[in-house]
């Protein structure tokens, strides 16, 4: 128990209260990944993605996915979900701002 607590202590924010909440730790570690995938498909799709055919998504999307289980690792001890999250709330606020600016015909 004395161990549980101290991996607690140490862990980051969000996957702290993931582990917490959740009814047991493999449920907590798929929703820990798909919390990761998720973002970094956002991140991916509003910063770089461009216009490709099926196939290419598909294999673009499939190392994504085996990236992103390396990202539930570290994402223990290290700030990866805060960082997602943070770098899709920036890409939003650009996205928002670049339609107004189309709109405007500023650019």
């Amino acid at each position: 128990m004395e161990e549980q607590q101290f991996v607690y202590e140490h862990m980051y924010p969000i996957a702290r209260s993931i582990y917490e909440f959740m009814p047991n730790y493999d449920v907590a570690g798929y929703v820990l990944f798909a919390l990761i995938f998720l973002l970094s498909a956002l991140v991916y799709k509003l910063g770089f993605a461009k216009k490709l055919p099926l196939r290419q998504n598909v294999i673009i999307y499939t190392f994504l996915f085996v990236g992103c289980l390396v990202l539930t690792f570290l994402a223990f001890f290290l700030p990866v979900v805060e960082g997602l999250i943070i770098a899709a709330l920036i890409l939003i606020l650009y996205k928002i701002r670049l339609r107004n600016e189309k709109k405007q015909g500023m650019i």
